[in-house]
């Protein structure tokens, strides 16, 4: 269906899973210590993620730098 400005509806533009896994193929690990980095992650990248999904600390991380940013908003 279409929308009243001519483009697709996202309901419009699904696929089944398994069609996707057909074009869509996940990168292999290599070594376990990438399996390992991914697993388990540093608590400096815990910090950075948990300071990107938080919108407002992402925002000042980009203007005065995450150390800053992250001590503002979570300690």
């Amino acid at each position: 269906p279409k929308e009243p400005s001519g483009s697709l509806s996202a309901d419009s533009i699904k696929i089944k899973k398994e069609v996707a896994n057909a074009f869509v193929k996940r990168r292999k690990r290599s070594s376990p210590y990438e399996w390992y980095y991914e697993l388990y992650k540093s608590p400096l990248e815990q910090q950075h993620e948990r300071c990107e999904n938080y919108p407002p600390c992402d925002y000042l991380a980009d203007q005065v730098g995450f150390a800053l940013a992250y001590s503002r908003f979570f300690g």
